[in-house]
């Protein structure tokens, strides 16, 4: 099978090559900009319609090379049919952010530790900052079209990498390990072991809350420093948490290594189900990453030779993992504590979630056996 994974690169200009970077940024955008008004005004979603009518303009108007302007037709394109395979109503299409699209060994290439980037100037050699990259060099990742991206005074190469690996067989799986998913615990493991891990939420939660309250006073003031404060902090937000992700998928990854069923909760709706949380608390509870956390833990998984497979989350806090008695009142959400009302079996709530989906792994790996 392949997996496909997005490595964003910081590269760094000269004063020279930044304004023509910056130059071919503005061009690449105010293209995209023309051709996306006639896309919308006529809706015309045929590449070789487009490619008749507009490759000349676009080449002349705007100094685009030629790779270039069949790049702005094909992101023009692919960002409408996006539009539609969402099932939005047909809007308008703006492109605001300077990025430019470059396909491999047309628009940039890699040698000698450099990238070859094409600009509207003609072809420059820019270093990158190598750290991270060691690991893609090794043969085995192939390179796809890579995203230009100008942000906060930097340039960065967002670059796809695929790689074959090889899918592991269920016959090889000799451990199972549960992963229940909370705002409390953002993650907790048992294993085959009987062994349990806890990855603590308050913090994180707490700190989500000092972010809300902060962009609460930012929109009440309401001034474009203000506005500007707003996006900052967006950002910031965002890159810090997806740090913490992708610490916890390494962490688990890690300890559990090779040949390892991971058992999740299919949490596809959670939004709708934590939205029924207090308003008071429902910024901390619905804008967490659970499928960003999934999605990071499963290609990790991949690559570390084990398997991760989500199942139906009903009823993985209520049911007695010991007695198997399943009953809304084993649980106490407001406490996080199980107990069952059957046999009495007693414990936290979220390790419960962990050992009734692990149970379900052994499950599954015995249903395969068959």
């Amino acid at each position: 099978m392949k997996i496909t994974l997005t490595a964003k690169v910081k590269i760094l200009p000269t004063p020279e090559q930044i304004e023509w970077l910056r130059q071919t940024l503005g061009a690449y955008r105010l293209a995209s900009d023309h051709l996306s008004k006639l896309v919308f005004e006529e809706k015309v979603l045929s590449k070789t319609k487009l490619h008749q009518r507009t490759y000349r303009e676009l080449r002349s108007t705007f100094s685009l090379r030629s790779q270039m302007a069949q790049s702005v037709m094909r992101t023009v394109i692919a960002r409408y049919k996006s539009l539609i395979g969402n099932r939005h109503p047909w809007t308008f299409v703006r492109f605001k952010k300077p990025e430019l699209d470059l396909v491999w060994r047309r628009d940039y290439s890699l040698t000698q530790r450099m990238f070859s980037i094409n600009t509207l100037h003609g072809r420059i050699k820019v270093p990158y900052e190598s750290k991270g990259m060691e690991t893609y060099l090794d043969g085995s990742w192939s390179f796809g079209t890579a995203k230009l991206v100008h942000k906060r005074g930097k340039f960065f190469l967002h670059l796809p990498m695929t790689k074959e690996v090889e899918e592991v067989s269920d016959p090889s799986l000799n451990q199972v390990v549960g992963l229940d998913m909370g705002v409390n615990f953002i993650a907790t493991s048992y294993d085959s072991q009987g062994q349990c891990t806890f990855f603590h939420g308050r913090p994180i939660k707490n700190k989500r809350s000092k972010y809300k309250h902060l962009r609460k006073q930012l929109q009440q003031l309401g001034t474009a420093s203000a506005r500007r404060k707003l996006k900052r902090i967006g950002g910031r937000e965002n890159r810090w948490m997806t740090d913490i992700n992708h610490r916890i998928s390494k962490a688990l990854v890690r300890r559990y290594g090779a040949h390892t069923l991971f058992v999740l909760e299919d949490l596809t709706g959670i939004r709708n189900r934590t939205e029924r949380v207090r308003v008071q608390d429902r910024y901390e509870t619905v804008c967490w990453s659970f499928y960003q956390l999934r999605q990071m833990i499963t290609y990790k998984a991949i690559l570390h030779g084990a398997k991760v497979i989500a199942v139906d989350p009903r009823y993985t806090s209520q049911a007695c993992p010991k007695c198997e008695h399943t009953e809304r009142a084993n649980r106490d959400k407001k406490k996080h504590r199980f107990c069952c009302q059957k046999c009495g079996y007693r414990s936290n709530d979220d390790r419960i979630g962990a050992m009734n989906l692990q149970r379900i792994g052994i499950q599954y790996i015995a249903e395969v056996a068959v």
